[in-house]
């Protein structure tokens, strides 16, 4: 009887081990090998963040921290994954959109943990070369988003086809804060920005849309080439690194944003883009 408590004892502890070891294997094939490495779960926009995540992502695997990208096409799922902890971090918003998306949910408690890009805005036309061939009435279709309509309303101004009431904050600014319209456009803020280039290409009666350049990017579109005028490149619109605020001195997400804001990674922006998109590094 005590040799057959043994031999049960003997069993179980080489069991254990096994169990043990199995675990220590799978942690270290999740990690790339490396018990001691960090994933960082991530989720970004198809066109340029999750391409530039991608030409990042072997670097910092040296730096031991492994990256798990996943992609949203749309504006909203990235800011609720994160309130939610699916993930650490997000990569598809500008600075204004974030800080009205937190104006907008009590519950995101969220810090910009660094700037890597600009977009360029711009606005296209399938009928008319330049701004200056809209007739007018012309009918100009934007983002339904409150976060863009500033941007777009800035750029359609700086471009002298509107202007602003004096005084208003031109980040935050709407349609209602037109004072004037000389052309009487037709400003329509009736579109989600993932369905702008669908306006574009399907759309008969619009006579110009403005498009965020990552979908214009997507959809094979040159910001640069193919619109009619685009922001320029001291655009207050810079897309960041959104972390949950709990998180803001994290290792990895330091270490994520000191290689997006490396020489290699903003040449890369630039090579790989032309100006559509443009690097920063604050």
């Amino acid at each position: 009887m005590k040799a057959s408590k043994k031999l049960v004892a003997s069993l179980l502890t080489a069991s254990l081990a096994l169990s043990l070891a199995a675990c220590g294997s799978d942690d270290k094939e999740k990690s790339g090998g490396d018990a001691n490495d960090t994933t960082l779960k991530i989720m970004a926009s198809n066109t340029p963040h999750q391409e530039i995540l991608k030409k990042a992502e072997p670097i910092l695997e040296k730096e031991g921290v492994d990256l798990e990208i996943e992609t949203a096409q749309d504006y909203v799922i990235p800011n609720k994954a994160l309130a939610s902890g699916d993930i650490d971090a997000n990569y598809f918003q500008h600075i204004p959109y974030l800080e009205q998306q937190m104006k907008d949910n009590k519950d995101y408690d969220f810090v910009n943990a660094g700037g890597i890009h600009i977009e360029p805005i711009a606005i296209y036309s399938k009928q008319y070369k330049s701004l200056e061939d809209l007739p007018k009435g012309a009918k100009i279709v934007i983002s339904k988003s409150v976060a863009d309509q500033g941007r777009i309303l800035t750029l359609l101004e700086a471009n002298g086809l509107i202007k602003l009431k004096d005084g208003v904050d031109k980040t935050t600014a709407e349609i209602k804060d037109i004072a004037e319209n000389p052309k009487d456009l037709k400003i329509d803020p009736a579109v989600n920005p993932e369905m702008l280039v669908q306006t574009y290409n399907n759309s008969k009666d619009v006579d110009a849309v403005v498009i965020n350049s990552n979908f214009a990017i997507d959809a094979g579109l040159n910001p640069k080439k193919d619109s009619i005028a685009i922001e320029d490149d001291e655009s207050p619109y810079v897309n960041v690194i959104a972390v949950r605020k709990d998180d803001k001195d994290s290792e990895a997400i330091k270490k994520l944003v000191d290689v997006l804001h490396s020489e290699e990674i903003q040449q890369f922006i630039t090579d790989e883009w032309g100006g559509s998109v443009v690097p920063v590094s604050k």
